[in-house]
Parts: C-alpha cells; structure tokens; sequence
C-alpha cells in the first residue's frame, strides 16, 4: 500500500484526506481528516527504514552493518542520501576509517614481519590500515 503523500503532487498544496475505508469490515468514513503528519517528510520508505534502524542502533554503524548486512561504505552512501534528503550537506572533511584487513591479509603481515620484510612499525601501519594504499 502507498503512504499517503503529505503535499499535492500537481500545486504542491496541502492534502485533505476525505475518505477512509477499511477493506476488512468494509466501512468507509467520509470527511475532512488530516493527513498524519511524517516526521521525515521528503523521505521515501527505504530511507525512514534506514532511519530507523540507525536509531536502533544508536548510530553505531559496526551494529548497523550486522543488522543491514550492508558494507560500511554502503551505509555512509545511504546515510548521506538521507541528509541530503533532509535538506542538508553531509560534512566532506571526514576521515575515513581504517579498512578492515581479512585474516589472510593480517597472516601474510605477520608473516611479512617474521621474515623480516618488514620492520615492526610498518607492520602496525599496515595492521591498522595506514599502509600503502590508505
């Protein structure tokens, strides 16, 4: 079922709702009613569900990826659209975080380090995703 829009989709007018029917009992209501009232109006459905589960978990995005089952760099790109959604700009001088290296990744470090490859210090870089590359 489509959400009610909250602004004419021709003039950009506010809506009035006049009629409701429930298809279960079938009783319809006619009338003047407001329409509820979004409290992210602009939003499309996937993104107050984005929303919601941001809230969920208290804006900790490693929580988040675990219950999106989305990459950390797909939930910065929907977390953008939703401010940009919201009329604002998101912030671009923004760190990005370290990538994740997978357990063969900090093996072949480790093992890099053992052989002497490389010194201890460039092994952290590189474990902490400050090596080349980053």
């Amino acid at each position: 079922m489509n959400n009610l829009p909250a602004k004419c989709p021709i003039c950009s007018g506010d809506v009035t709702v006049t009629e409701l029917h429930c298809p279960s009992c079938d009783t319809t209501l006619r009338g003047h009613f407001s329409p509820s009232v979004s409290p992210f109006p602009g939003l499309s459905a996937e993104q107050i569900d984005f929303v919601r589960a941001f809230i969920k978990c208290e804006g900790k995005m490693n929580r988040l990826e675990g219950e999106l089952n989305l990459s950390y760099p797909t939930l910065r790109a929907r977390l953008q659209e939703v401010i940009r959604a919201m009329g604002f700009e998101p912030a671009r001088d923004e760190e990005r975080p370290p990538q994740k290296l997978s357990d063969e990744e900090r093996r072949r470090v480790l093992d890099d380090l053992d052989k002497g490859n490389i010194t201890s210090e460039q092994a952290m870089a590189l474990l902490r995703g400050k090596g080349e590359g980053a």
